[in-house]
């Protein structure tokens, strides 16, 4: 065969491999040269400077797992196990990976065995490269060489709250860094599905940090791109908070230069229209209508500029709880509809990426004054 191989069972590997916890088999043993075999092809992962440098501790002894077991829920796993309890029941959107952290922190024992991933070395705070970057992608590939076999694992590190516990344990030495703790076992069933992601073309920026680019074409950017910009901010507030905040439509007003207020002419909520007013020193004052195209509270609110079928420009507000806070993320897409930039572009075409790229900028200025104004009066008020 002429070619590379078929990549499509590769890919569904990629796609569908994470942590497994509840569905882990407790007791179908696991051989020891599986395992051998995985770190075998483990090993092959690209190293710094082509040494030799990560050790890998296979756990099977029951007391020791047990103690490591016990390390474990006291480095952070009892704090899981209580939270997953408080959160039974609520449709909170860490209910599910709580329940699922909490199960394998309290069954954490009974796994047929334990691999730990050290590598010699302590990393200096310098931000160098040589010690993280040798060992992550050969932990990884020993994740996906469980997974083509039938067995999973948990990326899990817990312990590294209780690090010198857990070397005094196991016996590891000063001077060996313990990177992730892997419980393996076969998986009860073999399907599994690919988790929902974000998009590519969501969080890729092209050339400068915050660009995006929608369609498909190559070489430099043109309005057939679907360009546009993206910024996003961690607030320390809830996400009703930050709600209130970004379907209120003359926040910008607070934070823009260019932003003259506006107002409702339907009742906020899906389909509902709004005018925008605007200025600028070289086109003067402007207003534009304005169509909700998302109205979901407390995780999104989205509108189309001027036309709902060809806009001049998207807009959209995302709000993403993380642990301990909330991030924010705001986006625009410009185009594919008529505008003052399409003007300029029409009349100077062999300057549309340099006009583009200016437009670009100028959004990821004012959506970044427009977060920063909005993170400061949330956490003002985190009530």
């Amino acid at each position: 065969m002429n070619g590379p191989a078929p990549s499509d069972p590769i890919d569904h590997i990629l796609r569908t491999t994470r942590s497994v916890r509840r569905r882990l088999d407790f007791d179908r043993p696991v051989p020891d040269q599986v395992i051998f075999d995985c770190i075998d092809i483990a090993e092959q992962a690209p190293t710094g400077g082509n040494q030799s440098t990560r050790r890998w501790l296979l756990i099977r002894d029951p007391e020791v797992k047990a103690s490591l077991a016990d390390i474990y829920r006291r480095a952070g796993g009892d704090w899981v196990i209580e939270q997953s309890a408080a959160l039974k029941g609520t449709g909170h959107p860490n209910e599910k990976s709580m329940t699922s952290a909490a199960h394998l922190a309290a069954h954490l024992q009974n796994v047929p065995a334990m691999v730990l991933v050290t590598i010699w070395g302590t990393h200096d705070g310098t931000g160098r490269p040589g010690l993280f970057d040798s060992v992550i992608q050969s932990a990884w590939s020993f994740c996906l060489a469980l997974r083509t076999r039938g067995l999973g694992t948990a990326w899990t590190t817990m312990h590294l709250n209780a690090a010198e516990e857990v070397s005094k344990l196991l016996g590891i030495p000063d001077g060996v860094t313990q990177i992730v703790l892997l419980p393996v076992a076969y998986t009860i069933g073999t399907e599994f599905r690919e988790a929902d992601r974000i998009p590519a073309r969501q969080i890729t920026w092209i050339d400068r940090w915050g660009n995006t680019r929608e369609g498909n074409t190559d070489g430099p950017t043109t309005m057939a791109d679907g360009p546009g910009a993206t910024v996003e901010i961690e607030i320390a507030a809830r996400a009703d908070a930050i709600w209130e905040l970004v379907s209120d439509i003359n926040l910008p007003g607070r934070f823009s230069r260019e932003f003259d207020g506006a107002e409702w002419l339907d009742e906020p909520g899906p389909g509902a229209r709004f005018v925008g007013h605007n200025h600028s020193k070289g086109l003067g004052e402007w207003s534009t209508t304005s169509f909700v195209t998302v109205w979901e509270p407390e995780r999104a609110f989205a509108w189309a500029v001027n036309d709902l079928e060809s806009p001049a420009a998207r807009w959209r507000f995302e709000i993403l709880p993380q642990a301990g806070s909330t991030r924010l993320r705001f986006s625009t897409t410009l185009g594919p509809g008529i505008s003052f930039l399409t003007f300029f572009i029409d009349q100077n075409p062999e300057r549309e990426s340099e006009i583009i790229a200016d437009r670009q900028e100028q959004h990821r200025r004012n959506m970044t004054r427009t977060l920063a104004g909005i993170k400061s009066l949330a956490e003002a008020d985190p009530d």
